[in-house]
């Protein structure tokens, strides 16, 4: 694929302007009586995320024909392009649906596998984090804030957050309360919203289970060209084939105790 790569320009260029796409296609729905239908893992979707979705596809594949794209509400198309998009057209439907500005857009990028440029996108508050492997993350917004995680070398002084505690069942609930009991405080809610917080330094630690390649991808670069670092929960980088649970830090040296109460050796 001559010419294609991480850094060729062309794949920044068409990620920003399916962002802005996205956009334009997602705020007239916001806070209306957009109905939603319940999909086989009772997740809710709505018109919003599939016509945004569709109009990401169509862009990308207009302007980079020779790339994949998986999305999580239209599948795989190119299967065997060794770039590939991945798509999360409304990540936080739910809180879509209730009027809440925590949900975003999520435009990742794989490399055969590995994650090289991620952008979260908040259609309604203008905010848009940027990541590129090997590059400092870059924050857009008319609400200021500045690109960078905080130095957070305890978990007792560390806040955790987590988007719903319906994640957590069995064993992995019995992990994530041993975690809660380590930090500081733990909030809820906030979907990819709350890691594009960690990369500001507002948040320290994420937990997470039932994660989908979609969830995940465009948050790796942002998260770690801000100086954090996203493993599953027993520290490992994460693949497409990983098993749902994503750990998120801003302060690197947080993985290995974080991992320590969360993963237990099968």
């Amino acid at each position: 694929m001559t010419g294609t790569g991480p850094a060729d320009p062309r794949l920044l260029a068409a990620a920003l302007a399916a962002a802005d796409l996205a956009r334009t296609v997602i705020r007239p729905y916001f806070r209306t009586a957009v109905a939603a239908d319940v999909k086989d893992d009772e997740s809710p979707v709505t018109v919003a995320d599939r016509a945004a979705e569709q109009a990401m596809r169509a862009l990308l594949s207009e302007r980079l024909p020779e790339t994949g794209i998986l999305g999580e509400e239209f599948g795989l198309d190119r299967p065997d392009a060794r770039l590939r998009w991945v798509l999360d057209p409304i990540d936080g439907t739910r809180a879509f649906l209730t009027g809440r500005p925590t949900f975003g857009t999520l435009i990742g990028l794989l490399d055969d596998g590995v994650p090289v440029l991620g952008i979260i996108d908040q259609p309604i508050t203008g905010e848009r984090w940027i990541g590129q492997a090997g590059q400092p993350t870059r924050f857009d917004a008319p609400l200021g804030g500045m690109p960078g995680t905080r130095a957070c070398a305890s978990l007792g002084r560390a806040e955790l957050s987590c988007t719903d505690p319906a994640m957590m069942r069995g064993d992995s609930a019995q992990r994530f309360a041993a975690l809660q009991d380590a930090v500081a405080r733990t909030s809820w809610g906030g979907d990819c919203y709350a890691y594009g917080l960690l990369a500001l330094g507002q948040i320290d630690i994420i937990a997470e289970r039932t994660m989908k390649v979609w969830d995940w991808t465009a948050l790796v670069p942002v998260i770690e060209g801000a100086g954090g670092r996203v493993t599953d929960w027993a520290g490992r980088r994460l693949r497409p084939d990983s098993d749902g649970s994503v750990l998120a830090v801003g302060d690197p040296s947080l993985t290995a105790p974080a991992a320590a109460l969360l993963h237990v050796a099968r």
